[in-house]
């Protein structure tokens, strides 16, 4: 693993995601490893030789730089998204706590803070989140089996431990919601998720798996050493539009189902 420290000249970034008015990134890469992660693209922008999972730049600054940034700002306010192309609570962020230096130079900003993880150390910011006021944590849940995310996210915390944080949130008046994405074929059991999390969390959303963004390599052989007789299934199951409407209409049905409110499921 490749840890390099960066200076950053900024890092409170414009963006593009609906409901986003900026995104916050305080490292690149992510020591979770994950086979399937949109974020691979990053690589490229990077000057790493590293795969994906193999590296992190960490903003040391990064606290430093968002201050510059808001002193700047002729206009507070707006709405920030945290991790959109890392998570903020890998590991690294037990030690360096970039993140939670980032969420305090927020405060009294009058920003709405969302963050995207899937780590249950964002548990130890809990207070900082209160404070904050206007603040939500999406949990990311494939699966709640412990061996699938061993095989394709294995650098990240277990989903027990995700949805104990949950819990933990949700108990301190901390908003939550869950993203079950990607839906992996054959792994992803999706009443199994709403069952779990269906009194923990104010909304709930999906996604199809974004074939062009996998790491086919890495994730085959995960496949073939671990779940060699699901292999021919998932294969097939990726490729079919057919398939891929039937979940989404089924992830609809079960929000109806546990009162859970929907926040879309994306079709890649």
């Amino acid at each position: 693993m490749l840890i390099r420290e960066i200076q950053a000249k900024s890092v409170l970034t414009k963006s593009n995601i609906p409901g986003a008015d900026f995104c916050i990134n305080p490292y690149v890469g992510c020591t979770h490893a994950c086979k399937y992660c949109y974020a691979r693209f990053m690589t490229k922008y990077t000057g790493h030789d590293e795969p994906w999972g193999e590296f992190v730049d960490v903003k040391v600054n990064a606290a430093e730089a968002l201050r510059r940034q808001l002193e700047r700002r002729r206009k507070k306010g707006g709405s920030v998204l945290i991790g959109t192309v890392t998570d903020a609570y890998q590991p690294l962020e037990r030690e360096l706590g970039l993140t939670r230096a980032v969420l305090e130079a927020l405060s009294g900003e009058g920003f709405d803070v969302s963050i995207l993880t899937k780590s249950d150390l964002v548990v130890r910011d809990v207070e900082t989140l209160r404070e904050l006021g206007n603040c939500a944590v999406e949990m990311t849940i494939t699966s709640l089996d412990d061996d699938v995310r061993a095989a394709f996210e294995p650098g990240a915390p277990s989903p027990a431990r995700r949805l104990a944080a949950l819990r933990v949130l949700h108990d301190n008046g901390v908003r939550t919601s869950v993203s079950v994405g990607p839906v992996l074929p054959g792994f992803t059991d999706l009443r199994e998720v709403f069952e779990a999390v269906k009194n923990l969390v104010g909304g709930i959303r999906g996604e199809s798996l974004n074939v062009r963004a996998v790491d086919w390599p890495r994730f085959e052989a995960a496949l073939r050493r671990d779940f060699p007789e699901r292999a021919a299934a998932f294969r097939k199951a990726v490729a079919s539009a057919a398939y891929w409407d039937e979940v989404a209409a089924t992830f609809e049905d079960l929000c109806a189902a546990y009162d859970v409110p929907s926040q879309g499921f994306c079709l890649h």
